[in-house]
């Protein structure tokens, strides 16, 4: 402290002496203030005034100041808000693009603009509440394209279902107006067609227009239907859109495997036929028109998209179809007994198969059903013709064709290929030997060979293979159809032996027609008869199994009518002197023999022959049977007699040569076991007329018993029991109660 006081003092001392030193200074500078003071009040004074002036001066600049100030800030504002609208305008523009594509339904495009929008522009404004507003949008405006899009593609394999058959009936027109392009331009460079020409069933056109034009389908509209193909007709645009759509989210497998699932649902639904299918060609034409539909949107798919189908996806749906649609045919074709029905079936397929083959879909399979479905054909083709055979017998005559003039001669020789020197030499009015069914028989022939030709045509078969199947399905014909109804006619009961003999006569004539039947077949086919693999017709076997069997009937009903005569016999085998004539049965019987073997006069000799021999022997037979029936117990030497007047008639017919051609008494020979039947018989009448005359001769008891062991011995050899009663009848003879 008392350091610190010395060193305050030390200053003081310090301080005193600088102010000693400075204060004449001092002193001047206080004197100059005061000097001053009055100018500075003035000065003061002066400034004042200047400052309120300048105040009241500044306030308009203050006030400009301001609004400058205040303009320059809303300036910066502006700049700013345009700056930040600069960046936000295109994101908000983008946005309205995608909005109005989605309203617009280009669903492809409002992806690709969403794509933009995530990627470049919202990252540029994601600070604005908007922004995530936006951002929060797009994944529900992806679900809602995809929902869009399915439903579009639901739609679009709706429609396609409903459609299919007219886009499968275009593509059959289509392909069936290629064909008959490529055809009439094959005709006309093939020289040698013309004999051919009917085997194709197409005309060639003779003016300078030989190409037929595609109009040649009847359509509402022809020239939209020419220019419009089947892929024109279907707006395949949702498929396209879906594919995309969802390729780009990423989900493309999803969408393939839906399409194709569906796509096999509606095949199977394609391929179900209607129960009534097979009752109408309309039936199968829809049938088929639905499936040629939907295998050609399928080709168009596998051929414009990336893998949505696969050519495996396809042979592998059309395996399955060919093998539903092979089933389905294979069974209702069954049902089809009109074979127009069954030709205009065929006809489809053909067309069906030609469709599918040109969009690259193997079809040999149906044309291998084809040669079933030809043997149906043929099964119904002779159903039918069995009925036209069946009418045309039953509405036959049974006699020969009368030609009053030239004119009709030619009508007749145009329908059948008759040829006869001697009716030629003939003049008119004349008759032709056989009847107006063989005429018509052989141009139902003819017809029934155009009506199977029908059925070769457009199965891609050689001449050599539709020859084989013409001469085939005649011989069918002939050797199934006509003989069984040529065999059922000989067999009705109405049909009298001159009917017998007019069918032999016209299967004679028939038969000497085959020839011509193998003629027209080869001009036809233009495929010669001397070719090692060409079948011959069988006609000749037929009518000769027809002819035997009308042979056979001849002799059957002969012998009928023999039997029907022989029932009328009344022979009164007691009566003890005969009539002197022979019996009237017989006499009408010879008769009816005499007139029915002037008709035989046109068969085969051998046939009236035979025909007359079995009669002569069957009245021997039935003549023999009479005289040794086992019910006739008795027979007088009256009743022998006048049996013996009948068989001489008989012999006597047999003698006057009813048919020409027997040598020497080959015909008499029949009757010679009844003649010696009938000497035997009277042989054996003395015999046992002697024998007992020669017992009784002896009048006692033991040559009565041995007469009557004669008598009953006798009877017993002819299944005859004497009762006593019947015995004692025999006046003559004495016996005792013990004989």
């Amino acid at each position: 402290m008392e350091k610190l006081d010395a060193c305050i003092r030390n200053h003081d001392r310090e301080i005193e002496k600088m102010c000693n030193f400075h204060h004449q200074g001092f002193v001047d500078a206080i004197t100059e203030l005061l000097k001053v003071r009055a100018d500075a009040e003035k000065l003061k004074v002066q400034v004042t005034d200047t400052n309120r002036r300048l105040q009241d001066a500044g306030k308009e600049v203050i006030a400009q100041t301001e609004e400058i100030i205040r303009c320059r800030v809303q300036q910066q504002n502006i700049t700013t808000v345009v700056e930040k609208l600069q960046l936000c305008l295109p994101v908000l523009e983008m946005y309205s693009k995608l909005k109005e594509q989605m309203k617009v339904k280009r669903y492809y495009s409002a992806l690709k603009t969403m794509e933009q929008l995530e990627n470049i522009y919202l990252p540029r404004v994601s600070q604005y509440r908007f922004c995530q507003i936006m951002i929060d949008n797009l994944p529900k405006l992806r679900e809602e394209i995809k929902e869009i899009s399915m439903s579009d593609l639901k739609d679009f394999l709706e429609s396609i279902r409903k459609h299919s058959d007219k886009i499968g009936e275009t593509a059959m027109k289509q392909a069936q107006q290629q064909k008959t392009f490529n055809t009439a331009l094959q005709k006309q460079n093939n020289v040698g067609y013309g004999r051919n020409m009917h085997i194709m069933n197409v005309r060639v056109p003779e003016s300078k227009c030989e190409i037929p034009s595609k109009r040649t389908f009847e359509e509402d509209d022809e020239h939209e239907e020419e220019v419009l193909t089947a892929h024109d007709l279907v707006d395949f645009s949702p498929v396209y859109r879906c594919l995309h759509i969802y390729s780009v989210l990423g989900d493309g497998e999803t969408f393939e495997n839906y399409y194709r699932k569906q796509r096999r649902k509606q095949a199977r639904l394609v391929l179900q036929p209607q129960s009534s299918m097979h009752e109408t060609v309309e039936g199968y034409r829809r049938y088929f028109s639905q499936i040629v539909g939907f295998f050609v949107v399928e080709d168009h798919i596998l051929h414009v998209t990336q893998g949505l189908v696969t050519r495996a996806y396809t042979d592998e749906l059309w395996n399955m179809a060919l093998s539903k649609i092979i089933a389905v045919l294979r069974t209702h074709s069954s049902y089809c007994t009109d074979p127009d029905l069954v030709l205009e079936l065929k006809n489809l397929i053909v067309v069906f198969a030609d469709t599918l083959q040109g969009y690259g879909f193997p079809v040999n399979r149906l044309f291998d059903l084809l040669f079933e479905i030809r043997d149906q054909y043929n099964e119904t083709l002779l159903k039918k013709w069995a009925g036209l055979f069946r009418d045309i017998f039953e509405a036959d005559n049974y006699s020969p064709i009368p030609v009053a003039n030239e004119e009709e001669y030619k009508i007749v020789i145009s329908k059948f290929p008759f040829q006869d020197t001697e009716i030629d030499k003939q003049s008119f009015p004349k008759k032709l030997p056989m009847s107006q069914s063989v005429p018509q028989i052989y141009i139902q022939v003819k017809e029934f060979i155009y009506a199977s030709l029908k059925f070769s045509e457009s199965l891609h078969r050689s001449s050599t293979e539709i020859d084989d199947m013409l001469r085939k399905s005649t011989n069918l014909l002939l050797t199934r159809t006509l003989s069984s109804c040529l065999q059922n006619m000989i067999k009705k009961p109405h049909i009298g032996l001159t009917e017998l003999v007019q069918i032999i006569i016209n299967t004679t004539h028939l038969e000497q027609a085959c020839k011509y039947l193998e003629d027209f077949i080869t001009n036809i086919t233009n495929i010669s008869q001397e070719t090692v693999h060409t079948a011959r017709l069988y006609g000749l076997s037929t009518f000769k199994d027809a002819r035997h069997a009308a042979e056979g009937e001849i002799y059957t009903k002969l012998n009928q009518k023999i039997d029907e005569f022989i029932q009328l016999a009344d022979y009164d085998w007691t009566m003890s002197e005969p009539d002197g004539r022979a019996s009237g049965y017989l006499m009408d019987l010879i008769n009816f023999l005499r007139s029915t073997f002037q008709v035989f006069t046109h068969l085969p000799g051998k046939v009236a022959q035979t025909a007359c021999m079995s009669a002569c022997q069957h009245l021997s037979t039935s003549l023999m049977q009479m005289l040794l029936d086992s019910e006739l117990k008795q027979i007088s030497m009256g009743a022998i007699q006048q049996f013996n007047l009948d068989v001489i008639q008989c012999e006597l017919f047999a003698s006057s040569e009813p048919v020409p051609g027997f040598q020497g008494d080959t015909l008499q020979l029949a009757f010679i076991d009844l003649r010696q039947g009938i000497k035997a018989r009277d042989m054996l009448h003395d015999y046992m007329e002697k024998a007992i005359q020669e017992k009784l001769q002896r009048n006692d008891s033991e040559g009565h018993r041995d007469a009557l062991d004669i008598i009953i011995n006798s009877a017993k050899e002819h299944g005859k029991e004497f009762t006593m009663q019947e015995l004692k009848s025999f006046s003559s003879l004495k016996f005792s109660r013990t004989t």
